[in-house]
């Protein structure tokens, strides 16, 4: 398994990444009153220092943030005047670094009840509940065939995440952010989004919490799948340790070539953008991502161009769905 283990003794090797993520939308004619919501701002802690974040937009628009339920910082602004374009450019220094593995000598029944304890408190809430779907009986036959209960809480999600990556094609265009969970189970293929959400919902019937990530993936020799795009995996709770990253794409914890940028229930609470504007018009998205390890080296990649029509007025359509008009991808 290409899982990292760090030994407690030595310093932590951090890495520097410079990520400019930018997201264009094309108009077939002027629009107005265009509203949108980011969530681009990278997390800042111990194991994920910010060093610099600059986002430019069409026009110059006020940016407003707030802290959202999830601890995620989130942008909102409003451009108001005719545009057929806009553009959102996000530009990111930051330092990484891995974080040690949990301690898996505790006594295995004592973290599976500790897990029972906090399932149903308000912090661990939103990320234990789910709603059955057609393959609740056929994950249920898993964690039985694979004696997860019999196993320590790490070893059982690795496990899992072993059995997402092994048994799931990544193939790319056939799904998109749409992609049901039902469908992706059908398909058992998809891009990352598809891999972190099966995997989400294994590791939620298992008993362990589990949210969902939304970030970068950066440059390793490793890692070969979403690289330089926007990324996705899980974290899962481990008692006594607290969240670990799990990326069933590339089959690996997440460490210092991740980059956290929101957390949540689904992706629908990380998604890097979405709006609503008035106009009937036809929308084009365009998002390409590029990866700098230092200043002479870069990594880049445009992710799949995503085109919708909109034969009615999206702004009141889009009101009525309480969604938005075009999100992107992850990789």
């Amino acid at each position: 398994m290409r899982y990292t283990t760090l030994n407690k003794n030595i310093t932590p090797i951090m890495a520097t990444f410079f990520i400019k993520h930018t997201t264009k939308y094309n108009y077939n004619a002027p629009v107005i009153d265009g509203a949108t919501l980011t969530r681009l701002h990278p997390v800042n802690d111990d194991h994920q220092k910010v060093i610099s974040h600059l986002i430019s937009i069409t026009n110059n628009p006020f940016i407003e943030t707030f802290i959202d339920f999830y601890n995620n910082r989130v942008g909102t602004f409003m451009v108001i005047e005719p545009h057929d374009e806009l553009n959102i450019i996000s530009e990111i220094e930051v330092i990484t670094s891995p974080k040690l593995l949990p301690d898996d000598s505790i006594d295995k029944k004592l973290q599976w009840d500790e897990l029972k304890r906090i399932k149903n408190t308000i912090e661990f809430i939103d990320f234990t509940t789910y709603k059955p779907f057609k393959g609740s009986s056929e994950i249920s036959d898993i964690i039985l065939d694979l004696m997860l209960k019999t196993k320590s809480p790490f070893q059982a999600v690795l496990e899992l995440c072993e059995y997402v990556h092994s048994n799931f094609e990544y193939k790319t265009g056939v799904t998109n952010v749409k992609t049901s969970l039902d469908e992706a189970w059908e398909l058992k293929a998809g891009v990352c989004q598809d891999f972190t959400n099966v995997l989400l919902r294994m590791v939620k019937m298992l008993g362990i919490p589990a949210r969902y990530v939304s970030g970068y993936i950066c440059p390793n020799d490793e890692i070969t799948r979403g690289e330089g795009a926007t990324h996705a995996w899980i974290e899962a709770y481990i008692p006594f340790y607290g969240w670990i990253g799990l990326d069933p794409t590339n089959h690996a914890i997440a460490n210092e070539n991740h980059v956290r940028v929101a957390i949540g229930r689904d992706y629908n609470d990380c998604a890097p953008v979405k709006g609503v504007f008035k106009g009937s018009v036809e929308a084009e998205m365009q998002v390409q991502v590029s990866v700098k390890t230092n200043n002479n080296d870069l990594e880049s990649i445009t992710e799949p161009e995503i085109t919708t029509v909109y034969p009615s007025n999206s702004y009141k359509r889009s009101l009525e769905k309480k969604g938005h008009n075009i999100e992107q991808q992850q990789q």
